[in-house]
């Protein structure tokens, strides 16, 4: 399986907008994308501790940084269900890095730094424990998780493009909530299943402000206070997708592949964070858009993603609340 087959094999949706982009961007994001996921597949599989999480999270980046070999990761996690698309993906790190070493130096420089840097993030949280206390906590871990990313592909598009190097300043902070924004909405349609393998990651405050602890939360008895802190994540994920609407605008026209490319990550938060608003549903079960929705998303934005005032006007659609 090469590179592009993993990548298709562990997403559904980011495959479609990388597999936009100029063959130079898309051989250095897809082999980004799956670095990444080599660090998430050690930091969310279920028969792994927290501390050992934490020591094969620095392991992958002493490998990244070319410090240990390939095969001291790949041989502790052996042991692991390969036919798991992600374990899969985890258990080839060594091609990965093949593939990764043959990058350009200054796209692969980056790559290191910003994914040894997200390990780092996420073994540190492993070592932290599996809650959340406030919302500065809680925005510190989806910088690991997701903010980095933000910085990476940023770097890499400004590498690309000269137009964008003259909007790096600008875009970076806006990377950052951009990348707040998708980690925001996965952790609201994902909090049953978290809170299922012991992580909560809604902050204490939130729940303590609707009388409410970390198990009491997922109790269908506390459901109308339960919705109230659904609420409070789904406001913050949209103040952070308006950031992110601007970090798209903001990138110019002319690089419409790269536009397109964060056009429908954007848009699918946003009808997701529509079919979680106000849905009980995401306390007991993960909440998704259906293909048939993605599909529909995809065709329509291909028609203007190009126009600021038409993407505008379409986030602003999506964003109304809708059933599941």
């Amino acid at each position: 399986m090469n590179h592009y087959q993993m990548l298709r094999s562990v997403s559904r949706t980011f495959a479609l907008s990388i597999e936009q982009l100029p063959h130079t961007l898309r051989e250095i994001v897809t082999i980004a994308y799956l670095l990444f996921r080599v660090s998430d597949c050690i930091e969310d599989h279920e028969t792994l501790h927290a501390d050992r999480k934490a020591e094969l999270l620095t392991l992958w980046a002493r490998v990244l940084r070319g410090t240990s070999a390939p095969r001291e990761l790949t041989g502790e996690i052996a042991d692991l269900d390969g036919s798991d698309p992600e374990v899969y993906v985890a258990q080839q790190a060594g091609a990965i890095v093949d593939q990764m070493n043959r990058l350009p130096s200054e796209p692969r420089e980056m790559l290191v730094t910003h994914v040894c840097d997200t390990s780092l993030g996420m073994a540190k949280w492993q070592e932290h424990g599996p809650y959340v206390a406030n919302e500065t906590e809680m925005d510190d871990y989806m910088l690991q998780v997701a903010g980095r990313v933000g910085y990476l592909l940023t770097d890499v598009f400004a590498w690309y493009s000269p137009a964008i190097q003259k909007l790096r300043q600008r875009l970076m902070p806006l990377a950052y909530e951009f990348g707040l924004a998708l980690q925001t909405v996965n952790i609201i349609r994902g909090m049953r299943k978290d809170y299922e393998r012991g992580w909560v990651f809604v902050p204490e405050t939130f729940y303590e402000k609707a009388g409410l602890t970390r198990e009491s939360l997922f109790d269908p008895a506390n459901l109308d206070r339960a919705m109230k802190v659904v609420d409070m994540l789904a406001d913050k994920a949209g103040r952070h997708l308006i950031k992110g609407l601007s970090y798209t605008t903001l990138l110019p026209r002319m690089q419409y592949h790269i536009r397109l490319f964060c056009t429908w990550p954007l848009l699918f938060a946003v009808k997701t964070l529509a079919v979680s608003r106000h849905n009980a549903g995401v306390l007991t079960a993960e909440a998704k858009i259906t293909r048939t929705q993605v599909k529909k998303i995809v065709v329509i934005s291909k028609l203007f993603f190009w126009s600021n005032f038409c993407l505008t006007s379409y986030f602003k659609a999506l964003n109304r609340p809708s059933p599941a």
